[in-house]
């Protein structure tokens, strides 16, 4: 019984093991700091989504996982959840750009208006009827036309 004990202990220490591994291995660019990361893609909002709406597959292997820069206007702004979330246009009615801010972008964020040009830089998650960015920062909202 004693043995048998130990390796239920045993098995379970390193399902736990396992599960903090993949946790931290997983989920390490949701920590990065936007300011000290380069740019891997410029794009605007509206390539952005195109390119997946065409071949999501080739988009993700482009863009997913990788820092980049998106150009767009914004649809618009909520504060939902303790979240701080700007939508840009895409080139139809139907999908979005989602940049899920940095807290710290709040006082930002609150003096940007709907139809702004603007730039913001993240880490592209994929598409779900929209393109996802995380951890975003506003780089530039005076972007001349």
């Amino acid at each position: 019984m004693h043995k048998k004990a130990n390796i239920i202990f045993f098995t379970l220490g390193l399902l736990i093991l396992i599960g903090v591994y993949l946790v931290f291995r997983y989920s390490g660019d949701s920590y990065m700091n936007m300011n000290t990361v380069s740019t891997d893609v410029e794009i605007s909002s509206g390539e952005l989504i195109s390119s997946f709406i065409v071949d999501e597959d080739a988009a993700n292997l482009m863009y997913r996982g990788k820092i980049i820069e998106v150009e767009g206007i914004i649809k618009d702004i909520t504060f939902l959840n303790n979240r701080n979330t700007i939508f840009l246009y895409g080139k139809n009615k139907y999908s979005s750009v989602i940049c899920d801010m940095y807290p710290n972008q709040e006082g930002e964020i609150k003096d940007l208006k709907k139809g702004q040009k603007i730039k913001i830089k993240g880490v592209c998650k994929g598409f779900l009827k929209d393109a996802i960015l995380l951890n975003c920062m506003l780089i530039n909202t005076t972007i001349n036309e």
